[in-house]
């Protein structure tokens, strides 16, 4: 009885072997191989940035592209009137703060950048940087930058000499030392400092703006202010965008 159990159950597991006292194949789904792995795609890599001298005068010039570039300081008021022209006209502008007046109004550097403008370095105290020795001119551009990293995280990209067009070599190595790889001149004087006058601030810029033109203007100055809807609305008509100096001097 015994061996007749034994031999029942041999037999059963022989049928369900395929009945051949082999195992039975794997069926389709065990034989199916795992997916492959899908790689994903390269990321491009990004443009390389435009190789820029220690000191800029102008942008490219076969773009239609200029840059608007403040002097930073005044009452708010009027540095909010002016960037509000600008946004109105779908442009935007470079603002090169003093550090005294970020002391003043410590929430004007998060309005610049909110509006998508760009912020950047034009000393601590405005004073004739080119006359100073090492010392005190390190000491201008670096306090300065600790203002504006201390308000937006950044120092910015860019640095202006105070109370000078052009920087000296000392200065160029110093705003370099500072993080400033190029330092900004410009093109097209407005000469609005000497309150001319709204027309006259317009006329200078509008009769000798060129495509890749660096425009030097004053925040502070009511003319200055005034003076931007017909200044907007005369780039406009020659074609030209008013942007950022980054956009400016992008690849």
């Amino acid at each position: 009885m015994r061996r007749r159990g034994f031999l029942l159950l041999a037999g059963l597991w022989t049928a369900a072997s395929g009945c051949s006292g082999q195992a039975v194949p794997p069926g389709p789904a065990a034989r199916s191989k795992p997916a492959p792995t899908v790689k994903p795609a390269p990321t491009p890599p990004a443009p390389a940035p435009r190789r820029l001298p220690p000191e800029v005068a102008h942008g490219p010039r076969n773009r239609p592209l200029v840059a608007l570039t403040f002097h930073g300081a005044g009452p708010r008021r009027l540095a909010e009137q002016v960037l509000a022209a600008i946004e109105r006209a779908g442009g935007a502008a470079t603002i090169l703060a003093v550090g005294t007046w970020l002391d003043q109004y410590p929430a004007i550097a998060r309005r610049i950048l909110d509006g998508g403008h760009d912020l950047g370095n034009h000393t601590q105290h405005h004073l004739d940087i080119s006359a100073m020795d090492a010392s005190a001119a390190r000491e201008e551009i670096e306090e300065c930058a600790a203002r504006l990293r201390a308000l937006t995280g950044s120092a910015g990209s860019w640095f202006r000499p105070s109370a000078s067009r052009v920087a000296t070599q000392l200065i160029r190595r110093l705003s370099a030392d500072a993080g400033y790889r190029t330092c900004l001149s410009y093109d097209v004087d407005s000469l609005d400092y000497t309150d001319p006058g709204p027309a006259a601030v317009t006329a200078n810029v509008l009769s000798a703006v060129r495509p890749g033109s660096i425009i030097s203007l004053h925040l502070g100055h009511p003319g200055t202010a005034d003076a931007l809807p017909a200044m907007l609305d005369g780039l406009k008509r020659k074609g030209l965008r008013p942007v950022t100096m980054t956009a400016l001097l992008a690849p």
